[in-house]
């Protein structure tokens, strides 16, 4: 048997965790920056969440994990795609969901948002009043919870939109109707398939330019929008075109430093799946731009972006499982079972290297728990311990 801390990994190497000091929990939110951790689900892992049937959640392992959340200083985006949105988390459930951690996050003072979609629609074609009305419904429910909405991007306005002008329609009504401002969304088809041209285009500075007219015709209704395309260049470009007071929200898990940071011209807050994985590292790099430690700063995010760019490879829409792999490993639920057995959507290897690639960034507090943890879940896939 192999010692406390060490497993043998697919392909017979010996691994040994070095563990992490772990990071101090910050006085107070960060000041120079919003910033969102778009939370997962913990499933019930004694019901049937398997492919296709309705999901079950743990809602005290889930709500405890927005509270760890909180106390790091994040605000919780709930009911994102992180949450397995529409990719086994059903809408009953989500509605749950929201009124749940809204109550939570008024109990503790936490800031929270939450997704506004589409998806108790039945699957197949809708027509766009039959989207509008989806979306008003989910909108309500979001305001009867008391968090702020995200107007999520929607498969079934992408199926049934013809051009740019029939979502500028559709997100006109909904902006009009709104009695506060929201957040907007744009989530790339890397993300979501489904999600491909977007805005009325596959030319991505068409789309832009749709989104771009939106919010100039309604920028007292819009807080800021999200922005989930892995590509930094026009993250900034559309950044640089936003009306005074509108922020832009990265959703960028491969250049989030950089972005957050920002330049001369500005810089993005944050809306990010990610950083429910680093929340603590994630707080100590933002707490060390608050009092303009930018080496620090720098030096905190560099070993989780090779994490998290592992997490979110190709097949970008499977990062859930990573994320849910690494609460099990860092002890915030106690298996490996996700809602529509996503738990499936990552290989051995895959999920090998993500374990190594947390310990090197100082994720894994409790060594000797991970490595428990990784050898039960190694020794069941036919790996030798």
């Amino acid at each position: 048997m192999s010692g406390n801390n060490e497993v043998v990994l697919p392909g017979g190497r010996r691994y040994r965790l070095t563990g992490g000091t772990g990071f101090p929990r910050p006085a107070a939110p960060p000041k120079s920056r919003i910033a969102y951790a778009a939370a997962h689900v913990v499933a019930d892992p004694t019901a049937e969440n398997i492919p296709g049937a309705p999901a079950v959640l743990d809602w005290d392992r889930t709500l405890a994990f927005r509270h760890h959340l909180w106390s790091y200083g994040f605000g919780v985006a709930e009911a994102m795609d992180t949450a397995q949105r529409g990719m086994g988390l059903d809408y009953p459930a989500t509605r749950e969901l929201i009124r749940r951690s809204a109550a939570e996050a008024r109990a503790v003072g936490g800031r929270i948002v939450a997704g506004v979609g589409t998806d108790q629609l039945p699957p197949g074609p809708a027509t766009l009043a039959e989207v509008a009305r989806a979306y008003r419904e989910q909108l309500d429910d979001v305001r009867a919870a008391g968090a702020r909405p995200v107007l999520m991007c929607s498969r079934h306005l992408a199926a049934a939109a013809r051009s740019p002008e029939d979502y500028l329609r559709v997100y006109d009504e909904l902006l009009s109707a709104a009695d506060e401002p929201v957040v907007l969304h744009w989530l790339g088809p890397m993300f979501d398939p489904a999600l491909a041209g977007y805005w009325g285009s596959t030319d991505l500075d068409e789309a832009a330019d749709a989104v771009v007219e939106l919010i100039k015709a309604h920028d007292a209704r819009v807080d800021g929008i999200k922005v989930s395309l892995l590509d930094a260049g026009r993250e900034v470009a559309l950044r640089r075109r936003l009306p005074a007071g509108v922020r832009l929200y990265t959703g960028d898990d491969f250049h989030y430093p950089e972005l957050i940071r920002g330049d001369a011209s500005g810089h993005s807050d944050a809306l990010l799946g990610v950083f429910a994985a680093i929340a603590p590292a994630a707080a100590a790099a933002l707490a060390a731009l608050d009092r303009g430690d930018r080496e620090a700063y720098d030096a905190i995010f560099a070993p989780t972006v090779p994490l998290a760019r592992h997490i979110f490879a190709a097949p970008t829409w499977h990062y859930k499982t990573g994320i849910v792999f690494l609460a099990w490993l860092t002890g915030h639920q106690d298996h490996f079972t996700m809602v529509g057995g996503a738990q499936s959507g990552r290989s051995p290897a895959h999920l090998a290297t993500l374990l190594t690639l947390a310990d090197a960034a100082g994720l894994l507090p409790d060594a000797d728990l991970a490595a428990a943890r990784a050898r039960a879940l190694f020794t069941v896939t036919g790996v030798d311990q």
